[in-house]
């Protein structure tokens, strides 16, 4: 019997966040594709689109003009899928596989940047930097709001990712619930924190002393050194690293690693400073794998609110789905919908590509 060899071999993986495995099947990278291939996004936009409804100055599909902003710009979406309290009472459910959960909050649209033709990945650091500190804002607004118990920040990229505007900006949904990802994340860090007495002696404690599976995991893949192993990027504060339960291709985990933080909001001069190099860090070598405007989802993960529990450890998930090159993209179907994730390269060859590409974006 052959020795097993992680790059060749089938086996499972453990995600410890959401108390579920993943198939890897490194051999399948090798299958021929003939499947579906994307149209590439364009990298020759204009500066300004009058078309566009986040430029500045401009109309919004919703009839609402926006400022002439110089930086970045929030408003409330015109199309939330949320809506304010108070929200009505349900139903009594007909049966109790059929019911219903009211839900309230408010969606909240972040442009990152006046220029159209810009991206996370081309902004300055200073300008990144204003992304984050509007970041923290409209989360300290909005979960001081009555009602609210999670306050979810995210950015869709690329067309293939469901982004109907190719000018840079993110989204912040509110919500009366804790959503099901993150409940499961929070209950899994929660269960470490009570379950495990001893980590390594680098790693930080989280609150109250108690052992934080976020930053022992952290100190852990930083133990194996950032020219090899899994880690992509990293800097005083933060690293990014593809994580050993990866599902998408060349998924990244970004976390602070030098003490337990919770939340945003909770961030220092430094760190906040660390945070934009980071992701200016992994969105320049995303661009640069395939030579293009890569696609992704990132979503940030932290304390539900400001008065939430400090079991949270602040992280950020960035899921992008390219497999082969700009064109063929990952899918999840057949097996992963009905079994279980999979995924066709693992997370060290992975990491190992994003790390080797330059820190110079491709196009200048």
């Amino acid at each position: 019997m052959a020795d097993f060899d992680p790059t060749t071999h089938p086996h499972r993986r453990f995600n410890p966040l959401t108390n579920e495995f993943i198939l890897v099947s490194p051999h399948r990278a090798k299958r021929p594709w003939q499947g579906q291939t994307e149209s590439l996004q364009s990298t020759d936009l204009p500066e300004y689109d009058p078309a566009c409804y986040l430029c500045p100055g401009n109309t919004r599909s919703g009839g609402l003009v926006n400022e002439k902003f110089e930086h970045t710009y929030a408003f409330e979406n015109d199309f939330a899928a949320v809506l304010p309290a108070p929200a009505p009472i349900a139903p009594i459910a007909p049966h109790p596989l059929l019911a219903t959960e009211p839900v309230h909050g408010g969606c909240d649209v972040l442009v990152f940047h006046p220029r159209h033709d810009l991206t996370l990945s081309r902004l300055t650091l200073p300008d990144i930097e204003r992304v984050i500190n509007e970041w923290i804002a409209i989360y300290t607004k909005r979960s001081q709001q009555e009602g609210i118990k999670y306050v979810q920040i995210f950015e869709n990229k690329g067309a293939m990712m469901g982004c109907s505007n190719p000018h840079p900006h993110g989204q912040v949904w509110s919500l009366s619930v804790i959503p099901t990802l993150p409940a499961r994340e929070l209950a899994s860090l929660e269960r470490y924190a009570e379950s495990t007495t001893e980590t390594t002696s680098e790693a930080p404690k989280g609150s109250q002393g108690r052992s934080c599976m976020l930053c022992e995991y952290a100190h852990v893949e930083i133990g194996f050194g950032t020219d090899q192993g899994r880690v992509v990027v990293k800097n005083e504060h933060w690293v990014g690293v593809v994580p050993w339960w990866a599902t998408w291709p060349f998924e990244i985990l970004l976390l602070p690693y030098k003490r337990h933080i919770s939340a945003i909001s909770d961030l220092r001069g430094e760190e906040k400073q660390a945070f934009a190099d980071a992701l200016s860090q992994i969105t320049i070598r995303y661009d640069n794998l395939f030579s293009c405007l890569f696609a992704y989802s990132m979503g940030i993960h932290q304390r539900p609110t400001l008065s939430g529990d400090d079991v949270a450890h602040l992280h950020l998930h960035f899921s992008p789905p390219l497999l082969r090159s700009a064109s063929v993209r990952k899918f999840l179907v057949g097996y992963e919908l009905m079994a279980e994730a999979q995924r066709d390269l693992t997370p060290e060859q992975a990491a190992s590509r994003l790390r080797a590409l330059s820190g110079e974006h491709f196009l200048g």
